[in-house]
C-alpha cells in the first residue's frame, strides 16, 4: 500500500499543479538497496518532478524584510529603484553644493563682526583711587578684582588701567623705576595675574598704560648709564653743559613740560641729560636700537601676561632733533632769557620728529604677534593729544597699509574752551572729517589729567555729556566716577604732601576717591583715611544710593550703555549732523535697510525750542523719546516742528521713516559711518554691498 502511494504521488502533484522536492520524501527502495549491498558504491537516482511551466510563470517574487543579499540585489538593479536612488543622490550632493555655496555667500558679503574694544565702552581706571582692599588708604589691584561686578552692571567689558609699574611716584607713577614689576602700593605680581584671570572669567578685556618715553632716575639703566657701563652709557641723551659764575648752562633753550629748562645737570656723569617732564625722568634715547629693543622685550612681557591691549602714552616726545638748535619762540620779541614756559616755544624740534612713527609701527608689529591666536587681538591706543594740530593727531591711524595705533584717544570735547552746541559739533565735526576712511572714533569726556566733568563744564551737564559720549559712532571712553557724576575735591584739600613731586598737584583733584556708599570715606577704604580726602559730596553721590534711584545719573548711563548694546544703529550705523546752535546739538543715528531711525536732541546751553521739520525734509511729524536725561518723559510722544528741551536736557527720539537722513542729497558732506553695513529684513542679518 505505501508503495502505491508513493508511486502515485507525482501524480497527484501534477495534477495538483505541484512539484515534487526530493529534499522532503525518503525514498525507501533506495534505503533497502543501500542496507543490502553494505559496502557496494553509492549510485545516485535520479526524480522525476511533473512541473507546470504555467504556474511557474504566474509566480512573482516580491521584495520581503530580511531578504538575503543575493535576492535585494536582484531588486536593487531594477530600474525604479536605481532611477530612485540616483535622484536622492545628486539632491543631496546639489543640496551640499548649495548649503556651501550660500556659507561662502554669506561670509563674504557679511561685513567684518565688531572687535571688543569697539563693541565696549572703556572704563578707565586710576587705580590708586579706585578701591582700597588692605585699609592703608591707597587703591590696589586687589580693589579693582573686588569690583569687577560694577563693571558688568553697567553693561562695559573693557577696563583701562593706568600706570602701575614699580616706581618712586613722581609724576603720580609715570616715571617708571621698573618695567617688569608692580609697585609694591598697588600689590604684587600674583595679585595682577589673579586680576587678569578674574577680569577675563567675567568676558572682559583689559588695557594698561605704557609711557616708553622716559624711566625715573632710580631705574637700573639710568644708574648705569650716568656711571657709563657698557651698552647703556647712551640709554638716556645726554650733552655736554657749559659752566658760568657758578650755574650750568644748558645747551639749548629747550623746556621741560613742567616748564623751566629740560636739562639737567648730572654730578656723576658731569654732563647734562634731557628730560621732557619732571627732572627726576630722564628720557630714552630712541635712536639707541637697543634702547627700542627693551621697549619691544616689555611689551611682549606684558602681552605674555595676558594682557589685551596697551595705551601707549607720551609718544609724541619719543625723538628729539640732533641738531639741538633753539625752538623759536612765540613771541619773537620776548627775552630769551626769561622764557621758562612751555607754552612760549613752538615745539618743532622736540615732538612728532621724523622716523617717530615708522618706531611706533614697530610696536604695532610686536603686538600683532600676539594677535594671531582666534578671538585674542590685542589692541593698541596712543594716547597724546596733540590740541590744535588734528592733522598730527590722526596720522597716528597709520596708513591705507601699514597700522598704527587702532585709534589715537580723541581729547576734542575736554579740549573745548567753551560749552555750547555749537562747539560741541565743531568737536566731534572735527574728528569725523579729519578722520582717514575705515578707521574707527572714540570720545572721551574725562580722565586723570583734566577736571571732571561736573567741575569743568557743571554737573547740570554731566548726563546729557554721558548721552553724547554713548550714542556718538565709536568707542566712548568712561573715566571712572563719570558715570554717577562725581566732581573735582576742593584744591585747598590737596597739597603737595599728598604726591612727591609739585607739578602733578595741579592733577590731583580729579583723581579723588570713589565714592562706593554713604559710609566713612565712601566706602573707598576701610581704613581710618585715604590718600587724598574723599570729595564732601559723597554722601548723596555715590553708586548705592543711585543704584536705588530709577532717575538717577547711574541709571540713565546703564539705560544708555544697553540701548547702544542692543540696536544695531547706535554701534555700527551712519551719523548725520542735523543741525546745531548756541544752544543744541541734533543728530541722527541710521542704518541701511532699516526704517528706524533714533534723532538725539542735545542741550548744551539753555532752555530752547527747535523746529527739526524745518531742517529735515520728510521728518515724520511725531517721535517717541526713547530715551531722556528726565525719566518721566520716556515713551512720549513729541511734536518734531516743536521740541522744547531744557538746559542739560537730552533726548533719544525714535521714529520710522522710508527716506533716511544719509540719502539726502541736503546732507551730503554731514553724514559718517566707520564699519558701513546693511541691514536684510528677509533674511535678518547684516551685509556689506548696500
Amino acid at each position: 500500500t505505501a508503495e502505491v502511494e508513493a508511486r502515485s504521488l507525482p501524480m497527484e502533484l501534477s495534477e495538483k499543479g505541484g512539484v515534487q522536492n526530493n529534499g522532503f520524501v525518503q525514498n525507501e527502495d533506495f534505503e533497502d538497496k543501500e542496507t543490502a549491498t553494505g559496502s557496494q558504491e553509492e549510485t545516485p537516482k535520479t526524480c522525476s518532478v511533473d512541473v507546470d511551466p504555467g504556474a511557474v510563470e504566474e509566480t512573482v517574487l516580491k521584495p520581503y524584510a530580511g531578504m538575503p543579499k543575493e535576492v535585494l540585489l536582484q531588486f536593487s538593479s531594477q530600474a525604479r529603484y536605481r532611477v530612485t536612488r540616483e535622484i536622492l543622490f545628486w539632491l543631496v550632493i546639489a543640496g551640499a553644493i548649495v548649503l556651501v555655496c550660500a556659507t561662502i555667500a554669506i561670509i563674504a558679503l557679511s561685513p567684518k563682526c565688531l572687535d571688543w574694544w569697539q563693541a565696549s565702552p572703556i572704563y578707565q581706571i586710576y587705580p590708586r583711587s579706585f578701591r582700597d582692599s588692605n585699609m592703608d588708604g591707597n587703591g590696589d589691584l586687589k580693589g579693582i578684582q573686588e569690583k569687577l561686578d560694577h563693571i558688568t552692571y553697567l553693561n562695559i567689558k573693557t577696563i583701562w588701567i593706568t600706570s602701575f609699574f614699580k616706581s618712586p611716584l613722581k609724576d603720580l607713577g609715570y616715571g617708571a623705576e621698573d618695567f617688569y614689576d608692580i609697585d609694591p602700593i598697588f600689590g604684587s605680581m600674583t595679585d595682577f595675574e589673579n586680576l587678569i584671570a578674574a577680569i577675563h572669567d567675567k568676558g572682559l578685556k583689559v588695557i594698561m598704560d605704557l609711557i616708553p618715553n622716559h624711566t625715573s632716575d632710580k631705574h637700573r639703566w639710568f644708574q648705569l648709564s650716568r656711571n657709563r657701563t657698557g651698552k647703556y652709557t647712551d640709554y638716556y641723551i645726554w650733552q655736554d653743559c657749559r659752566q658760568a659764575a657758578g650755574s650750568v648752562i644748558p645747551p639749548n633753550n629747550w623746556v621741560s613740560v613742567f616748564g623751566n629748562s629740560s636739562w639737567h645737570f648730572d654730578d656723576v656723569r658731569k654732563q647734562c641729560y634731557f628730560h621732557q617732564f619732571g627732572k627726576e625722568q630722564p628720557d630714552l634715547n630712541f635712536r639707541n636700537a637697543a634702547v627700542q629693543q627693551e621697549i619691544h622685550d616689555i611689551i611682549k612681557f606684558w602681552l605674555g601676561k595676558g594682557v589685551d591691549g596697551l595705551s601707549f602714552g607720551t609718544v609724541k616726545f619719543l625723538l628729539e632733533a640732533t641738531h639741538l638748535r633753539d625752538e623759536p619762540p612765540v613771541n619773537k620779541s620776548q627775552n630769551e632769557e626769561s622764557i621758562t614756559a612751555y607754552s612760549q616755544l613752538y615745539h618743532d624740534y622736540t615732538t612728532t620728529q621724523v622716523g617717530l612713527h615708522d618706531i611706533i609701527r614697530s610696536f604695532r608689529h610686536t603686538m600683532d604677534e600676539f594677535s594671531r591666536e582666534p578671538g585674542r587681538y590685542r589692541f593698541m591706543g596712543s594716547d597724546d593729544d596733540e590740541k590744535e594740530d588734528i592733522e598730527a593727531t590722526m596720522m597716528y591711524y597709520g596708513t591705507t597699509f601699514i597700522q598704527e595705533a587702532d585709534f589715537p584717544f580723541n581729547f576734542n570735547l575736554i579740549n573745548m574752551k567753551n560749552l555750547s552746541g555749537n562747539s560741541v559739533s565743531e568737536a566731534v565735526n572735527s574728528w569725523m572729517k579729519n578722520m582717514p576712511a575705515g578707521k574707527w572714533p572714540n570720545w572721551a569726556g574725562g580722565s586723570p589729567n583734566a577736571d571732571r566733568i561736573s567741575t569743568r563744564i557743571g554737573k547740570e551737564y554731566i548726563n546729557v555729556m554721558n548721552m553724547l559720549l554713548l550714542t556718538l559712532p565709536g568707542t566712548p571712553v568712561t573715566y571712572y566716577g563719570e558715570e554717577i557724576g562725581m566732581e573735582n575735591i576742593a584744591s585747598e584739600n590737596v597739597s603737595e604732601e599728598h604726591v612727591n613731586s609739585g607739578p602733578a598737584v595741579a592733577t590731583l583733584p580729579e583723581k579723588s576717591p570713589m565714592q562706593w556708599d554713604g559710609k566713612v570715606n565712601a566706602g573707598f577704604t576701610e581704613g581710618n583715611s585715604s590718600w587724598l580726602p574723599v570729595n564732601s559730596d559723597y554722601q548723596s553721590v555715590n553708586v548705592e544710593m543711585q543704584s536705588a534711584w530709577s532717575n538717577s545719573s547711574l541709571a540713565l548711563y546703564r539705560a544708555l550703555t544697553q540701548l547702544r548694546n542692543e540696536e544695531l544703529p547706535m554701534n555700527r550705523g551712519w551719523m548725520c549732523h542735523v543741525w546745531n546752535d548756541s544752544n543744541v546739538f541734533v543728530y541722527v543715528r541710521e542704518l541701511d535697510g532699516l526704517d528706524r531711525v533714533f534723532m538725539m536732541v542735545l542741550n548744551f546751553g539753555q532752555e530752547a525750542t527747535t523746529d527739526l521739520q524745518a531742517r529735515v525734509p520728510n521728518l515724520p511729524s511725531e517721535a517717541v523719546v526713547r530715551l531722556s536725561t528726565h525719566f518721566s518723559n520716556a515713551g512720549k510722544v513729541v511734536n518734531t516742528k516743536l521740541i522744547k528741551t531744557e538746559m542739560g536736557e537730552g533726548l533719544v527720539l525714535e521714529y520710522t521713516t522710508a527716506k533716511p537722513v544719509h540719502t539726502m542729497e541736503a546732507f551730503q558732506g554731514k553724514c559718517f559711518v566707520a564699519e558701513k553695513a546693511c541691514y536684510s529684513k528677509a533674511l535678518n542679518l547684516l551685509y556689506v554691498n548696500c
